[in-house]
């Protein structure tokens, strides 16, 4: 959530992100009323218990009938203080319920529009020319047959539609995958983590996800818990209710968690393959910096992306995403999108954001520097989304025959070999 002292001050810069988010701009209005109550209804209650005081102290001093009228005017008092104290409850209660509502301010530097109006940053990588090549490239899913690396009709039969096997070779890729990114990210000082996938309604709402993208949430109504859709959820709630020293951040922490996702949204995209479907592992970055830090650990965060998706051997570009499709959390993201030749165009891999105090705010998670408590901010970034990951390795590294290259990062994780050969012709 965002600071209600910088709604008060500056409501126009807060009615400005919420029309770049495409979300309702009255919410800002109805929460400023809101928060209005609260204040007066809060003023009232602490005058009326002050008065409630110095009655008992007269009440104390007094006799005969000054003591008996004194009394009855206690008595009516007592009944405003009452009335006053539900009215200040009200009134908060409604204004963290608008507050919730609201997304988190959009830098102001994110391109403002729907999903199609994103800026590309910059492109890595070259597009290989199949045509030159003289062969017609394979999509994921047939290059995954071949090899007897994925199996989606047996994962249909067991799970229904969106799920998979991944066999033989295409198990131990997912393994190198996960171990050279974790590898990589241990290099550069995160901590790895391995993370619940079942968290409480406050570790999920805290971090945003019960907003906007709840369609999207899987939850166990026997056990009221929820079944995370990335390792963002358990990471970014690691530290709740809880002050850390300054001088311990930056904290940066790599989580491998199964993630899982309804996909409510998605009818009839990416239906086939393994590119978008309910439960997939990945790799998430996560970092906890000091607010006036958080812009620059937002480029660290990219470039480790670009650092890992350059070691891949795979094509891409980041873009900077445009403002209504950035979730409610993120005041800025940056997208870095893989080169897909069946699909003849780039499609997300990682992504990462920058969410300034939203988080940290809705965790009550703080740092204290001498006698100064403050929210902090939290960031996360994708660094290894496994499925997708494969999908772009299978496709950009593929061979005439069928056989698969293997990128040399991954080659000590998969007992040494250059190139994944087809079981099945």
């Amino acid at each position: 959530m965002i600071d209600l002292r910088l709604l008060r001050e500056d409501p126009d810069r807060v009615r400005a992100s919420q029309r770049a988010r495409g979300e309702d701009v009255a919410l800002v209005d109805s929460l400023l009323s809101a928060d209005e109550r609260r204040r007066s209804s809060g003023v009232r209650f602490d005058e009326l218990r002050a008065t409630q005081k110095q009655f008992g102290r007269q009440i104390s001093q007094a006799s005969g009938d000054e003591r008996t009228e004194l009394l009855k005017q206690a008595a009516q008092l007592a009944a405003d203080v009452k009335a006053a104290d539900a009215e200040r409850d009200a009134a908060d209660a409604e204004t963290q319920e608008l507050l919730a509502q609201l997304g988190n301010l959009v830098h102001p530097d994110v391109p403002v529009g729907g999903e199609e109006d994103f800026v590309t940053l910059e492109t890595h990588g070259t597009i290989r020319d199949f045509d030159a090549e003289g062969f017609a490239p394979k999509d994921h899913l047939e290059l995954g047959t071949l090899l007897g690396a994925i199996d989606v009709e047996r994962g249909a039969k067991v799970s229904g539609s969106r799920f998979y096997f991944l066999t033989g070779v295409g198990a131990l890729l997912e393994l190198a995958l996960v171990n050279a990114a974790i590898g990589q990210a241990t290099a550069a000082g995160f901590t790895p983590m391995l993370t619940p996938a079942l968290v409480r309604p406050q570790s999920m709402a805290g971090t945003g996800f019960l907003g906007q993208a709840a369609q999207d949430v899987y939850h166990l109504d026997k056990d009221d818990l929820y079944l995370v859709g990335t390792s963002e959820v358990p990471l970014a709630a690691y530290h709740m209710d809880e002050i850390l020293d300054a001088d311990r951040l930056p904290l940066r922490y790599a989580g491998f968690s199964p993630c899982f996702r309804r996909e409510a949204g998605s009818h009839g995209k990416d239906t086939r393959g393994i590119f978008r479907v309910h439960q997939f592992d990945k790799v998430e970055m996560f970092s906890y910096v000091a607010p006036e830090d958080s812009q620059a650990e937002h480029q660290r965060l990219l470039e480790w992306e670009k650092q890992w998706l350059t070691s891949l051997e795979l094509p891409f570009r980041v873009i900077d995403v445009a403002s209504a499709d950035l979730g409610s959390s993120a005041s800025r993201k940056f997208d870095c999108e893989a080169w897909v030749p069946t699909q003849g165009k780039y499609r997300e891999l990682t992504s990462t954001s920058d969410c300034t105090e939203f988080q940290s705010r809705r965790l009550s998670i703080r740092m204290r520097e001498g006698k100064t408590v403050r929210p902090l901010a939290t960031l996360n970034g994708t660094l290894c989304a496994v499925p997708r990951t494969i999908v772009a390795i299978l496709e950009n590294h593929q061979q005439a025959d069928g056989s698969v290259r293997v990128p040399e990062v991954l080659r000590p994780y998969l007992g040494g070999r250059d190139v994944l050969e087809p079981v099945a012709k």
